[in-house]
């Protein structure tokens, strides 16, 4: 298969209304398969079997946020070079710089529309193959 067609997403967000309607939006829209995560540890857990193409972490979460969860999710050869994209509602040129050094690809900005996510996600992934590496911020 294509490495240039996205098929896998491991998504992490503790809140679980937040992770039904996302997983649901990028699966039955976007037909993309989902491994949907409610914290880093869950992530941790599956990461390995999953074999992610693509990680989608939540900002603001309670155990460990989505940069620490990205920090050790990096520890795992499966996650090591999978671009990596946040959803935050914190957008201040502060954090997208701290992002930016974290190896973030790209930033969803909370609110967002969950039946237009998987097009954006499709956008982000099309940009990452092109090697266009400057959409975070």
């Amino acid at each position: 298969m294509s490495r240039d067609t996205l098929r896998r997403i491991l998504y992490v967000e503790d809140d679980a209304d937040i992770r039904k309607i996302v997983s649901m939006s990028l699966e039955m829209v976007g037909h993309y398969t989902v491994a949907s995560c409610g914290s880093c540890a869950e992530a941790v857990q599956v990461v390995d079997d999953f074999g992610p193409e693509l990680l989608l972490l939540d900002v603001m979460m309670p155990d460990m946020d989505g940069p620490a969860t990205l920090r050790e999710l990096r520890k795992r050869n499966s996650a090591a070079n999978a671009p990596a994209v946040v959803i935050t509602a914190k957008v201040q040129s502060a954090d997208m710089e701290h992002y930016r050094r974290l190896g973030v690809f790209d930033v969803i900005v909370k609110p967002f529309d969950p039946m237009v996510l998987p097009d954006r996600i499709g956008h982000i992934w099309q940009q990452y193959r092109s090697g266009a590496y400057d959409h975070a911020g």
